[in-house]
């Protein structure tokens, strides 16, 4: 079954960067759009960011203009750019892939933003 691999969570301090990648173990036919959501406990997963195979762009207002979506195609890989990071941030993040036929997950990676 392919997998959709998270890396680039960690902790840091407030104002620092991360960047987040999200990788297919194999191939998934019919792509139409990748993104990012999170989720903290007690709260719903909540979309961050989203691209469309087209490269349409769309961001949660919390995170515009501080964080930047972006996919290698080609590589079945998204990525998440989040520059200028608040407390606020402190969340798992999930990568997600939509397809023609469903939708896949990733299996989270901890982001932690100190004051």
């Amino acid at each position: 079954q392919v997998q959709l691999v998270e890396s680039g969570g960690g902790l840091v301090q407030a104002g620092n960067s991360l960047r987040l990648s999200c990788a297919a173990s194999g191939t998934i036919f019919g792509i139409t759009g990748m993104g990012w959501y999170r989720q903290v406990p007690g709260k719903q997963r909540e979309l961050v960011a989203s691209i469309t195979r087209g490269g349409s762009t769309n961001y949660a207002d919390s995170v515009s203009g501080r964080f930047t979506i972006s996919s290698d195609n080609a590589k079945n890989t998204v990525y998440l750019q989040m520059n200028s990071l608040k407390p606020e941030d402190t969340a798992v993040y999930y990568c997600n892939f939509e397809t023609r036929f469903g939708v896949r997950w990733g299996q989270g990676t901890q982001v932690t933003v100190s004051s």
